[in-house]
């Protein structure tokens, strides 16, 4: 348990779910409990969404009073922090021989495994980001970014940059497919009926003088394709570690 100031720089209830706090204060043990909350505004979140989300509804679902739950969150931000903790849960653990796999299959492994924990969460897409992690799970999944390239002679400040710009290419696919994801339920199609109404509005607004690019792209198979659903992310993220793959192999040649 940490005392009035601990050193961290983190908020109480951050430092709680390190375990560096057992309660928010002195007195009689309370009902409540920080994961109590968590869990229940992350239960809210998946089944309402985001906006649903507020201390008033938390407690209610709690039954217990909005005031309360202040002595364990000091604000709805920090809530969402711990929320999108708890819904990012821990990484897989790197596999067994892993460096034997190399830099590249891990981080591929990586970027995949964040990609489809917000995917199934999507409610964490819409929690901004306000700072760096500092979270167990999301300091869990920073270790095992890192780790990946673990003996490609990458300086450590270009291995953060690595799965910073990883890190976006997979919020922000996400990000998209999950909002495409929502228009397409609302408007009451399926997803190949929406893929196919868009074609047809880009055929009658776009013409081959004052669209020549985009008329190539419609006469080509583009839009049909492979039928792969996630080859725009595949495509994207293989496309930075082929940007990658000279570095890692010029410091392995002076290394």
């Amino acid at each position: 348990m940490a005392d009035e100031d601990s050193g961290t720089g983190l908020p109480a209830s951050l430092e709680m779910a390190w375990g560096l706090r057992e309660r928010p204060g002195k007195g009689p043990r309370p009902t409540l409990t920080l994961p109590r909350i968590v869990e229940a505004a992350v239960a809210l979140a998946a089944t309402e969404g985001m906006d649903a989300v507020s201390m008033g509804r938390v407690a209610k679902e709690l039954g217990a009073s909005t005031m309360s739950l202040y002595r364990y969150v000091a604000a709805k931000e920090e809530l969402y922090v711990l929320m999108a903790d708890a819904g990012v849960g821990t990484p897989p653990p790197l596999p067994p021989g892993a460096q034997d796999l190399g830099w590249r299959e891990l981080l591929t492994q990586w970027a995949y495994a964040q990609r489809a924990v917000l995917m199934a969460n999507s409610w964490i897409l819409r929690i901004p980001i306000t700072a760096p992690p500092a979270t167990p799970n999301q300091l869990a999944w920073m270790d095992r970014g890192l780790a990946a390239m673990a003996g490609t002679g990458l300086e450590e400040g270009e291995k953060l940059s690595t799965i910073i710009l990883i890190g976006g290419l997979v919020r922000n696919e996400a990000t998209m497919a999950a909002d495409m994801i929502d228009a397409i339920v609302k408007s009451g199609v399926t997803p190949q009926q929406a893929l196919d109404r868009y074609v047809r509005t880009l055929r009658l607004l776009a013409g081959p003088d004052a669209h020549p690019a985009v008329t190539r792209l419609l006469d080509s198979d583009a839009f049909s394709g492979s039928g792969e659903p996630d080859f725009q992310f595949r495509f994207g993220l293989e496309r930075i570690l082929d940007g990658l793959a000279p570095l890692v192999a010029g410091r392995a040649g002076t290394g």
